[in-house]
């Protein structure tokens, strides 16, 4: 455009009209490349309108008009293009490392070998923090894994030796050594992203906003633009017809729209991957949400706290935090944060030894302190030192204990659970308020645990005990009820954000901020912070732009065809066609980058907005059932 333009400022109009023309024809050889290949898949755009424009503009000599349609073209696929790199630029930020190497022993000796060349058989050395590469089974005395990305569950767990060991979980204390059982193409997280990639390649596309206009705007031009032609006998008339009809609208429009709403979602910490995702965030029908990281906040939380004789709670967490500040076992963390929220005054620890896994000891002032599991802190017991109200007690299901013993006396016992977030129920309302009909929650815990979790949170269907086979089938399944979001952030997710038609990874600090990269990889909207209300924010944005996109569709289709039968009737020439097509084309561009403003204060009533989520939960009615659990 802007070399035509100088030789046409030099006069050298020829010259001009053939860059112009050469400009307008590759572009228009390379869209019917991929036209060809689209109607091949049985798929129709708006290319199809831009390849009839820039066509007819260069069989009449408009070859300026032909280059505005091209660049207006380009331009639209360049925004989009520019948007879902800047995308996959924060998203290499936030993805965790997989691993591509492990630690082998070879003749006695350790080397590092690519995860391809494991094989059945082969004796590996997994550090502290390294993702297990392989299946296998435990060739050392003792391992903690923490299997939260894996399974959803946010404890970790103790393997003795010769139990088998999953890959994908993390190494959550001292170094083991691992006999490999599979190659790493056979192994249990190769297996998952395997589903990931069948979930992905047997979803159906979904036909984009623009292209559902594209056929009906197709057949309207070319029934004005043949009878212009056919009652006057002009060919201009044709012409002035097809220059106007230029689908500008739907090229520039909705892509404007649609990225300034994505830019919106990461202010608010929401990462949409595409357009489409955003547009498909505005029209969810069923939502499924695993619990873990999700629903929960993917770490254990004090909840109760039973004290020994002579013990007052607040002493027995104290002095169990004190101590457990030596450790960075996720429960001892757990504790320690539980007693800052108390405002209870911490005593720095000394003459600590820890077994990982078990517990630790040490003194905290002038007391002898043991804190861990029951058989842990039994053996440091002196005398009975029993506590009648805790001994043998069945705890709820997905609860732990911790025992804490001072100078040989259980002090008392400390009770931990994965807590549901503060924001879920009102969340949880909120989508409802947004149209969503159906409430699923699907957690690979046992039935008693997800029933437990799920009891007066209003959920239509509860599904215990899933693996991801059975989180992507339930995907499946439930798009006869309409469009499906699936809420989730392990690996054990990942095939079911792949397979909804808009998967949401909670990237940001779901499971403890353990969030997996295939989950991330999956979904088509990442959050990026631990907040499960941003999601309510996400979609009140995207609904916002998809209506601007639309507003701005229907304004320049319904400006355009005014212009459309004013050339058939002679009353527009083509170049003043082209620059009424212009003035339309900055008046719809600018009505979509409204999208970047904050949606309206009265969203908030719509459940849209972040002010009604702060609101306390026990002042609705549908809230009240949580006042007897809390």
């Amino acid at each position: 455009m802007a070399a035509g333009a100088i030789a046409w400022a030099g006069g050298q109009g020829v010259l001009a009209a053939r860059i112009w023309a050469g400009t307008t024809a590759l572009v228009l050889a390379l869209l019917a490349i991929h036209i060809l290949s689209s109607l091949r898949r049985g798929e129709f755009g708006l290319d199809l309108i831009a390849a009839l424009a820039m066509g007819a503009a260069l069989v009449f000599g408009e070859n300026l008009a032909g280059a505005i349609v091209a660049l207006m073209f380009t331009g639209g696929q360049a925004l989009e293009a520019y948007a879902q790199r800047r995308a996959a630029l924060e998203m290499s930020a936030l993805l965790a490392r997989v691993p591509r190497t492990a630690a082998r022993y070879e003749n006695g000796r350790l080397a590092d070998v690519p995860l391809d060349a494991l094989r059945p058989g082969d004796c590996l050395l997994v550090r502290r923090g390294e993702v297990v590469p392989v299946d296998g089974t435990l060739d050392s005395p003792l391992a903690t894994l923490d299997q939260a990305a894996l399974t959803g569950e946010p404890l970790p767990v103790r393997r003795a030796q010769g139990e088998a060991v999953m890959s994908g979980t993390t190494n959550a204390g001292n170094a083991f050594n691992l006999t490999a059982i599979h190659a790493a193409a056979d192994s249990t997280y190769a297996g998952i992203v395997r589903l990931v990639e069948a979930a992905q390649r047997s979803k159906a596309p979904m036909v984009r906003l623009a292209d559902r206009y594209a056929l009906g705007f197709l057949v309207l031009t070319l029934a004005i633009a043949g009878a212009a032609w056919a009652l006057s006998g002009d060919p201009v008339r044709l012409l002035a017809v097809l220059v106007i009809a230029t689908p500008c609208p739907l090229i520039l429009a909705v892509p404007v729209a649609i990225i300034s709403g994505m830019s919106r979602c990461a202010g608010r910490g929401v990462l949409v991957k595409d357009g489409g995702a955003l547009e498909r965030l505005a029209r969810l029908r069923t939502v499924l949400i695993d619990k873990t990281g999700t629903l929960t906040g993917g770490r254990p939380r004090l909840i109760a706290i039973t004290a020994g004789t002579g013990f007052a709670p607040d002493d027995a967490l104290r002095l169990a935090a004190s101590l457990d500040q030596a450790s960075a076992h996720v429960v001892a963390s757990a504790l320690v944060e539980a007693a800052g929220e108390r405002g209870l005054a911490l005593t720095s620890p000394s003459d600590i030894n820890e077994e990982p896994g078990a517990g630790l000891t040490g003194r905290v002032g002038a007391h002898r302190v043991a804190v861990g599991g029951r058989g842990f802190v039994a053996a440091h017991l002196t005398g009975n030192g029993g506590n009648s109200e805790t001994d043998g007690a069945a705890f709820p299901p997905g609860t732990v204990s911790v025992d804490v013993a001072v100078d040989g006396v259980l002090a008392g016992t400390l009770l931990l659970a994965d807590a549901v977030r503060e924001e879920a129920q009102a969340v949880l309302a909120a989508l409802r308020d947004m149209g969503v009909t159906r409430l699923i929650l699907a957690t690979g815990d046992e039935t008693a645990r997800a029933q437990a979790i799920a009891a007066g949170l209003g959920f239509d269907a509860v599904l215990s005990n899933m693996t991801p086979q059975d989180k992507a089938a339930a995907v499946v399944a439930e798009r006869a009820n309409g469009p499906v979001m699936m809420i989730g952030d392990g690996v054990n997710d990942a095939p079911a954000l792949a397979a909804a038609d808009i998967g949401v990874a909670m990237g940001g600090g779901g499971s403890g901020g353990r969030s997996s990269a295939a989950s991330s990889e999956a979904a088509s909207v990442v959050i990026l912070v631990d907040r499960l209300d941003r999601l309510i924010d996400a979609m009140a944005i995207a609904r916002r732009s998809r209506a601007i996109a639309v507003q701005s569709v229907v304004a320049g289709i319904g400006l355009s065809t005014l212009g459309m039968v004013a050339a058939a009737f002679g009353l527009l020439a083509p170049v003043e066609g082209a620059l009424l097509q212009e003035l339309i084309d900055v008046a719809v561009i600018l009505n979509a980058l409204r999208a970047l403003r904050a949606p309206p204060a009265g969203a908030a009533r719509q459940g849209a907005a972040r002010q009604g989520l702060r609101a306390c939960p026990f002042r609705s009615a549908r809230c009240c059932p949580a006042v007897g659990q809390r």
